[in-house]
């Protein structure tokens, strides 16, 4: 069989891999990304609202309200649903979750997250421009709904936080969100319009359009399997479609499947998964969207896409590969439509995807502690999207021996034991 060599061959065509193989190549590696589609940008970098959350400076942590424990645990709000089936697969992951979550450990997570999400727009805007896709971005924020004034008076609480960390917000009465989205209807104690989040109406082109930028920039992009990964003297090999690649170091940016790699290799990290659902609706008539909304208190968001409006749900607990239950969809597409002037689906079936998560909410990026020349790059839970340029960076830094942008600590394999 044929073999390629190279210096770096990353697993994963989502938007953490072709980052960090963009990162790589920027720093002069010659890099080989292989991805079992052959294409990029399919899975789960595709299926999102499509924002860059550098607003969102406390991490999505397991709630501690006694109300919402109570309606999680008889499985009916919208916003988290499970599967009973896969209860004694992701159970003990929930227990680390709950454990990580306390105020003390979520406020670690957030001040080492800090740097990389106040730095995540500024690393897309400058792959945007390279990639010559600025239609791609929308400079538009993102509105947070409240019916409830007991919800609203908490997020106000938070934001008065966040602006401690230089976050920008407007707070809007009834009046100022008709003004911005007029065509929204609904009771509304009030919302938050968070100003500085980017929006992107094609996340999966997006990631298309970096790998094309990778591409002419002279990478290889290959079908292949990353499950064939096996160490040899001097490095790594992998089977593809072109024949045996390899080379002195390997990246393994899978996203939830990241397991089929490190699994085999010895390694027990808590990668757990957060599935979620979508559904693309036309408008009716002239109504138009400004802007991604989140109901906050109905658990759904809505969000502008070239292909029209999508609804998204919030997280499922199952097995990453049970079959689909989509009844998110079903519960909150009722309520979406009295919110905003919904047509017909566009899609004849929602699509699903799932969300590498960690107890801790951190991604693990580095060095494998007992593999020399192998690395991770995934576990970005719901900010994939958003962090895949500014952790590709990290990673391309720490690979080459630069200066990191961050101390690289707190999302090491090591934390894990």
């Amino acid at each position: 069989m044929k073999r390629n060599e190279t210096d770096v061959v990353v697993l994963g065509a989502g938007i953490v891999g072709v980052c960090a193989a963009l990162h790589l190549q920027r720093r002069g590696r010659d890099v080989v990304l292989v991805d079992r589609n052959g294409t990029a940008g399919d899975e789960t970098s595709y299926g999102n609202a499509g924002l860059i959350e550098c607003a969102s400076v406390f991490p999505y942590m397991f709630p501690r309200d006694p109300g919402h424990l109570l309606r999680y645990a008889l499985n009916g709000s919208a916003d988290a649903h499970y599967q009973l089936s896969g209860i004694p697969e992701f159970l003990p992951w929930l227990v680390r979750y709950f454990l990580a979550s306390s105020p003390r450990r979520a406020a670690q997570t957030a001040q080492a997250a800090l740097p990389l999400i106040r730095r995540s727009l500024a690393e897309h805007e400058a792959l945007i421009a390279d990639a010559g896709v600025p239609e791609l971005l929308r400079k538009t924020g993102w509105i947070k709904l409240f019916r409830s004034p007991k919800s609203f008076a908490k997020a106000l609480g938070d934001l008065e936080r966040a602006r401690q960390f230089g976050v920008v917000a407007d707070v809007l009465d009834r009046a100022g969100i008709a003004e911005r989205e007029p065509n929204l209807t609904g009771d509304f104690a009030g919302a938050i319009h968070w100003l500085e989040p980017g929006s992107i109406p094609d996340p999966g082109g997006l990631v298309k359009a970096y790998a094309a930028l990778f591409s002419r920039r002279g990478g290889r992009f290959v079908k292949g399997d990353a499950r064939t990964l096996q160490q040899e003297e001097g490095g790594w090999r992998v089977a593809t479609e072109l024949g045996v690649v390899t080379a002195r170091e390997a990246v393994v940016a899978m996203g939830p499947w990241s397991d089929l790699v490190f699994k085999p290799l010895g390694y027990r990290f808590p990668l757990g998964v957060k599935r979620g659902y979508h559904v693309h609706l036309t408008p009716r008539g002239n109504a138009s969207l400004q802007h991604a909304v989140l109901d906050a208190d109905r658990g759904y968001l809505l969000a502008p896409m070239n292909r029209g409006i999508r609804l998204t749900t919030g997280a499922e607990f199952a097995r990453r590969d049970a079959p689909p239950s989509p009844v998110q969809i079903a519960q909150t597409l009722p309520v979406a439509r009295a919110l905003f002037p919904l047509g017909d689906t566009i899609e004849p079936q929602p699509w699903m995807g799932a969300r590498p998560c960690l107890p801790d909410m951190l991604p693990l990026i580095g060095r494998a502690p007992r593999h020399p020349g192998l690395w991770f790059d995934f576990g970005h839970q719901h900010h994939g999207l958003t962090l895949g340029p500014v952790t590709g960076r990290l990673l391309a830094e720490m690979m080459t021996g630069e200066q990191p942008l961050t101390d690289p600590r707190p999302f090491s394999a090591e934390r894990f034991g």
